[in-house]
């Protein structure tokens, strides 16, 4: 085993699948619903965050809690829906990687701006519930990326301090999130939300295309030069 333990923590939109098309139809058609505006523009500018952060920054500033909740639970119904009927296939290399981390030891992470209805349905999907000893949903925290709350409450459900940690996030608020926790990252590009230079300037350790060129004494010196 890698010691001292260390720990990957996983993003899901964009890093282990890419779901955004999903995400896209969804709001599209919650904005339709409600006579909204929504554009491809808006969807980039808060691709990666909470429902009520979307909702707040894209629809009415003023929303209440329980509203949030609503509109947003309406969005994911048109989303799991989706989901279910297209099914969901893990990203090149994933899978690999998943499995090599579980190989040497390493305790693994789910921390996600999504629900955990939305998760507990992509993991039944993709038949990778195995692998993670903790998953922090949206709904477990207070304040989204890029607020670190979600990457501290997932190091500290598995016992890790923050310089053991590895994030692997596609999105900017997501790199700036883990930077703010004190956490190295890798950035992807694979799925196009953002370019190779916007997640170094959030702060990415290394930026890669996809994690089929990624290996794990790769993310291992990755956090022993910050230790």
């Amino acid at each position: 085993m890698t010691e001292p333990p260390f720990a990957a923590l996983w993003d899901v939109d964009g890093t282990l699948v890419d779901t955004a098309e999903l995400h896209f139809d969804a709001w599209s058609r919650f904005a339709a619903d409600l006579s909204f505006p929504f554009t491809r523009a808006d969807f980039s500018a808060t691709f990666g965050k909470r429902n009520p952060e979307i909702i707040r920054q894209l629809f009415d500033p003023a929303a209440p809690d329980d509203k949030c909740h609503d509109w947003g639970e309406r969005k994911e119904r048109y989303y799991r829906a989706a989901a279910a009927e297209k099914g969901i296939e893990l990203l090149p290399g994933v899978a690999r990687l998943l499995a090599a981390l579980a190989e040497a030891g390493w305790a693994q992470a789910v921390a996600s701006s999504a629900p955990r209805e939305n998760l507990t349905l992509l993991f039944e999907l993709t038949d990778t519930t195995r692998y993670f000893s903790a998953i922090v949903s949206g709904d477990d925290v207070s304040r989204g990326k890029p607020d670190p709350e979600v990457f501290r409450t997932a190091a500290a459900r598995l016992g890790v301090v923050s310089t053991q940690c590895v994030v692997l996030e596609d999105a900017v608020a997501g790199v700036q999130a883990a930077t703010a926790a004190g956490m190295v990252s890798v950035g992807v590009t694979l799925a196009g939300h953002h370019s190779a230079e916007a997640l170094r300037t959030a702060g990415a350790g290394i930026v890669v295309h996809s994690l089929e060129t990624v290996v794990v004494g790769q993310l291992a010196s990755l956090i022993a030069g910050r230790m």
